[in-house]
């Protein structure tokens, strides 16, 4: 079975913690904070190929970690960022967050995406000197990053879709008109996988997929087809086969109308795309009498019968001519519409909020990630430290927000619960 939607967990690497240090050299008296800032962490970058023809890689592996950064060092050493971590994936590829089903990329054509972003490296203690403090004795650690599911979905990239019952011919087709091969055998249900080929023809080239053998009920689960409607979608032309001899006993223009039921179930859009109907194995004797009834059926319609036979290639150029020619008017499918990567790093604070409220005894409460985030910045034994988090709470607003919410100079607050005097 193709393994065409799998489940993944992938994370980005975390940012290397800055460092503290201060150069210790004989004859440099007083030589102040050399502490470098921590290495950024690694992306997720999915890399969409058209060698790859699954999603067989990802069926047993599915945890990916890109690498994190290096702390920083001394002596103004920055710690080595983090690698990349690229998964190669087919070409046609859509991503998912598994969590909300938006869609997070469309590798619709060969590309790299990132698709989650490293954390940033921390500051150095280097970096907070300041003419009133010559030795602060804190740094930032580095952005830890989140780990997420995904869910990732082929499907096939071609311009016409070959669909019909199992058994129809349709492999063989493939491999006559294109270099394709395909595994033929006289049972159904031999393709297991969509097969594509490139087909020559007078209007111009196009891709060709096999679609998998459809079958009654395939778009509720039944059978190997439901695997495979989705690879129907971003072809443009879908070229039906109806098996025309009846050697197994079926009748043409039911097996015609049962297909077209079971893409109607599965997606109107997929019922509105242009189709050409082809009336298949007419070198059998009696394949006259099932083309007669497609006809009969279906010419009222508007609807053209081609006749072929892959086995002895009657009538499969201009079968090929015909849908070059209709592909030259039906335009190429918009890709789906994107939200874009998960998370992006470079904007980690602004997605920091807090709630401000008052606890049960009155005393104002500040709770959330941003008061996080800030404790993660301070050492509370280090005066310099604690001077940098008053700046901190300045700069995010939250001293403003409390001033505004009636808090006085010398009450008390308490933040994410540990308890400060107010300063104003």
């Amino acid at each position: 079975m193709i393994t065409d939607r799998v489940k993944i967990f992938i994370k980005a690497g975390n940012g290397g913690g800055g460092a503290v240090s201060f150069r210790r050299e004989k004859y440099v008296p007083n030589g102040g904070p050399d502490g470098g800032d921590g290495g950024h962490g690694g992306d997720i970058v999915f890399e969409a190929t058209p060698e790859m023809r699954t999603l067989g890689d990802y069926r047993f592996h599915k945890k990916f970690v890109a690498e994190s950064g290096e702390p920083g060092r001394d002596s103004n050493k920055t710690g080595k960022n983090g690698k990349d971590l690229t998964l190669k994936v087919p070409q046609g590829t859509v991503i998912y967050d598994a969590e909300t089903g938006r869609v997070i990329a469309d590798l619709n054509r060969p590309q790299k995406r990132v698709i989650l972003r490293g954390g940033r490296g921390g500051k150095g203690n280097a970096r907070f000197a300041t003419p009133t403090r010559q030795a602060p004795r804190f740094a930032i650690p580095g952005r830890k990053t989140v780990g997420r599911e995904v869910v990732l979905e082929l499907k096939s990239i071609a311009d016409a879709g070959l669909v019909g019952f199992p058994s129809v011919g349709k492999s063989t087709l493939l491999s006559v008109v294109s270099a394709a091969k395909p595994k033929i055998a006289e049972y159904h249900f031999t393709t297991l996988s969509p097969n594509l080929g490139v087909v020559s023809a007078a209007a111009g080239s196009f891709v060709l997929a096999d679609i998998p053998g459809l079958i009654e009920g395939a778009s509720e689960g039944a059978g190997l087809g439901h695997h495979f409607l989705r690879h129907i979608e971003r072809t443009r032309l879908i070229v039906h086969l109806v098996d025309a001899s009846g050697m197994e006993g079926r009748d043409p223009v039911e097996d015609y109308y049962a297909i077209r039921k079971e893409l109607a179930a599965y997606s109107e859009a997929l019922a509105a795309k242009q189709e050409i109907v082809v009336a298949a194995k007419m070198d059998i004797p009696g394949a006259e009498v099932g083309l007669e009834m497609l006809r009969e059926e279906l010419s009222p319609k508007g609807i053209a019968i081609y006749p072929i036979s892959a086995a002895t290639t009657q009538g499969v150029k201009e079968l090929m001519d015909a849908v070059s020619a209709a592909l030259v008017n039906i335009p190429i499918p918009e890709p789906i519409a994107e939200d874009g990567v998960l998370e992006e790093w470079a904007d980690y604070d602004a997605q920091f909020t807090y709630e401000l409220r008052r606890g049960e005894d009155g005393i104002a409460e500040v709770n959330g990630a941003l008061i996080d985030s800030i404790f993660e910045r301070i050492d509370p034994d280090d005066p310099d430290s604690m001077r940098h988090f008053a700046k901190l709470l300045e700069d995010f607003g939250i001293i403003r927000a409390l001033r505004e919410f009636g808090v006085k100079d010398g009450q008390e607050v308490r933040l994410n619960g540990e308890t400060f005097d107010f300063v104003d």
